[in-house]
């Protein structure tokens, strides 16, 4: 009988200890995500200024009004994905530095485990976790969206180059130009990226894979 209260007690006091710990752990990546999104705009700033570009210098070479960009830097905008990346690419910087401070480490193949991208919320309706963001001189950006039906729909946006949507769950309605297009579970579209588009959940929610070719 005795051996058996210990056993219990010892037992109990395991997963408590377990259940704490995981709880811990998780409001610590939470923290860090929440740190990120906060630090990008400084990154930013802080890196233009080294560069010595005026403020309007750059927000005329990435095509936004110089009041919008204000905003960016002063975290009072989110910053689109695409504007995220003009704006890596005017500073000569890889926007993985601009989204974790740190420099892409690897050159010939970079493992990405399920749930482990570099996630950020840029603007609104869309969640994106970067895949690739610990490869160097990468020429595509794979990114994992979620979409919420919840939240309005984002304005549409457009960017060099060539994209390329594969939807992993659910159903979400892709809008090139004029044109609509309703893709559910496995179905892809490849499109223009210089014409505006945009992506939105059908019903509920929805994941995609995005693949930008700039």
């Amino acid at each position: 009988m005795v051996d058996f209260v210990y056993w219990f007690w010892w037992y109990f006091c395991a997963v408590v200890y377990t259940n704490c710990f995981a709880r811990r752990q998780a409001k610590k990546r939470i923290k860090i995500m929440n740190d990120d999104h906060g630090q990008i705009p400084g990154r930013i700033r802080e890196l233009r200024e080294i560069l010595e570009i005026s403020a309007m210098d750059m927000a005329k070479d990435i095509h936004v009004p110089l009041e919008t960009y204000s905003k960016y830097e002063s975290g009072g905008q989110d910053i689109p994905i695409s504007v995220l990346y003009n704006i890596a690419a005017r500073l000569g910087t890889d926007v993985t530095v601009l989204m974790t401070g740190e420099s892409p480490r690897m050159d010939s193949a970079a493992v990405c485990r399920k749930g482990k991208g570099v996630q950020i919320e840029r603007y609104p309706g869309y969640e994106f976790s970067s895949l690739a963001y610990n490869f160097k001189g990468r020429t595509m950006e794979p990114l994992l969206v979620l979409l919420d039906s919840s939240r309005p729909p984002a304005a549409q946006v457009s960017h060099t180059g060539q994209e390329f949507n594969y939807v992993v769950e659910g159903k979400m309605k892709v809008t090139v130009e004029k044109a609509e297009y309703i893709l559910g579970e496995g179905d892809s579209i490849y499109f223009d990226a210089t014409l505006p588009h945009g992506q939105s959940a059908v019903d509920s929610s929805a994941r995609f894979i995005t693949i930008i070719q700039e």
